[in-house]
């Protein structure tokens, strides 16, 4: 039995604060806002398995106004969400997404988000896809206010629910 999941999260831009992509930090002179490191693929990854399972999202399992999760490694929520699939006895079989920000370039970090990922999903960097794109200078992306991500997960049964 196999269940789809789509994800979609925003950030905003801000100076002083790290621009982190798929558990990778960029070099650049805005970061992502936000209560955590503001990781806005893993946010969407995280979203689209616990859509994938009708296990609501992301806020509800780690509120933004819960101290308990200011500043956390996105790698730690996305490893927990996968816990949740995994107590439901679902794997993940691949996970295609876009990233859609003005600048900076992001490309060149892929392999390194998808080896990320791919490890804390325990699949094969083969299973992750991530892809770029810009939205030609148009609406808050193009203005460098803020980010987006886009997320399609794939689960399969993999054995029975957790107790």
């Amino acid at each position: 039995m196999y269940r789809i999941g789509f994800g979609i999260d925003f950030h905003q831009l801000a100076e002083g604060r790290d621009l982190v992509i798929g558990g990778t930090t960029i070099p650049h002179h805005k970061g992502s806002l936000g209560h955590s490191d503001a990781d806005v693929l893993l946010h969407a990854i995280c979203d689209a398995m616990l859509g994938a399972l009708a296990l609501g999202d992301i806020g509800m399992h780690f509120p933004n106004n819960d101290p308990a999760y200011k500043g956390i490694d996105s790698k730690i929520l996305l490893k927990k969400c996968y816990e949740l699939v995994q107590a439901k006895g679902y794997s993940v079989v691949n996970v295609d997404s876009t990233v859609c920000l003005e600048a900076p370039k992001i490309m060149k970090y892929a392999p390194a988000m998808r080896e990320i990922i791919s490890t804390l999903l325990q699949v094969t960097i083969d299973d992750i896809s991530i892809k770029a794109t810009t939205t030609e200078t148009m609406g808050f992306a193009g203005r460098e206010e803020g980010l987006v991500a886009y997320a399609s997960v794939l689960l399969t049964k993999t054995g029975t629910p957790a107790a």
